[in-house]
């Protein structure tokens, strides 16, 4: 049975321990958990693990308060984050870990909700005791490969695309950091407005991860111009031991022409594996992440609750924000257009509206 003990957060020693265990992810490092506690008004929480008294690891994980009741994310929805969990040494049970963790948290951290998304942890395993989690699907390139064996292994279509990116002139570039969250979270806009939606986090989320993971030397900033040297995509790409990751990806659709999406995907691709980079993580499901080519992955997200209740108090939160969503999207969409035949009475004839932007 393992024992655990809640460690100080403030220990510099500790951090560095975590951050050179082969085994832990961006999403575990310290500049990641302190982006989480800025964000989310989150308390950051690492729990040692021993085994019989030998040290065999850590929990990474966060504790925010919702509705009046502490709950354990490592992560928790919304907070822009993928894997995180435990670092434990080869060998270790991380079933076992996890079941003695929530237990943990009930009786020693005041907890009444737990959620884990750790990579190694496995559905079958979580079958065999019944657990509740939902499956976080996506896809994971090997950049061990060559350049040509990369390549090719993307769809004809996306091949394509870039061949007309660069013939187009797109160039392709690692972006400094003045300025950049604001030029991504712009064209993020246009992204959801395409949608009728808006964004499900602000600017200041996206200026808050810049500010403390680059600072880490932990996140790829890249930014595709076009000929006359105009931002016309950008992408986020956190990474940590051999691993990057697709944070978030933005375009104008007035240059999509271009094919900048997939040109910037090749970039990182290439300068990621320069740098030693094994292995590319597309961050979750979507179609158009099919197009480069990856194998397919299955996380399980653990869910745990104290109370029965809280599953269903859990679903009606995630049906609110999503119709939230959905609404102030329609609305923006509306204000828009309004303002738009306002200033040129000819444009409510349209179907092409461009986005209102400052």
């Amino acid at each position: 049975m393992y024992q655990y003990e809640l460690l100080n957060v403030s220990d510099d020693r500790l951090w560095d321990e975590v951050e050179s265990h082969t085994g832990s992810t961006v999403f575990q490092s310290r500049a990641w958990i302190s982006f989480i506690a800025a964000t989310q008004g989150a308390v950051p929480v690492v729990v040692g693990i021993r085994d019989a008294g030998r040290f065999v690891g850590y929990f990474i994980g966060l504790i925010v308060q919702r509705l009046g009741v502490r709950i354990l994310g490592s992560p928790f929805p919304g907070w822009s984050t993928d894997y995180m969990g435990f670092v434990l040494e080869p060998g270790s049970s991380r079933m076992s870990a996890l079941h003695g963790l929530v237990e943990f948290a009930f009786a020693h951290l005041g907890c009444v909700h737990v959620e884990v998304m750790d990579r190694q942890l496995t559905t079958q395993e979580l079958d065999q005791v019944g657990a509740t989690y939902r499956v976080y699907q996506g896809y994971a390139i090997d950049l061990t490969l060559d350049e040509a064996a990369l390549f090719a292994n993307f769809t004809s279509a996306c091949r394509r695309c870039i061949r007309k990116a660069e013939k187009d002139g797109v160039l392709v570039e690692v972006a400094p950091i003045e300025g950049f969250a604001e030029e991504y979270f712009s064209q993020l806009n246009d992204v959801f407005a395409r949608q009728g939606l808006v964004p499900t986090y602000g600017l200041d989320r996206v200026r808050e991860l810049i500010a403390h993971v680059h600072p880490a030397g932990q996140v790829l900033l890249v930014r595709a111009r076009d000929r006359s040297g105009r931002s016309i995509a950008t992408g986020i790409f956190p990474f940590l031991h051999g691993v990057m990751y697709f944070w978030g990806g933005a375009s104008w659709r007035r240059f999509h022409i271009l094919r900048p999406n997939q040109a910037l995907h090749w970039f990182a691709i290439r300068y990621a594996k320069a740098h030693g980079i094994h292995t590319y993580d597309l961050g979750g499901s979507g179609d158009y992440k099919r197009q480069y080519g990856g194998r397919e992955i299955r996380v399980p997200w653990v869910r745990k609750s104290k109370y029965a209740w809280m599953e269903s108090a859990r679903a009606l939160a995630q049906k609110t924000f999503s119709v939230r969503q959905q609404m102030l999207g329609k609305w923006r969409l509306r204000f828009a257009k309004t303002r738009e035949a306002s200033v040129n009475p000819s444009a409510g004839n349209s179907n092409n509206h461009e986005p209102v932007t400052s």
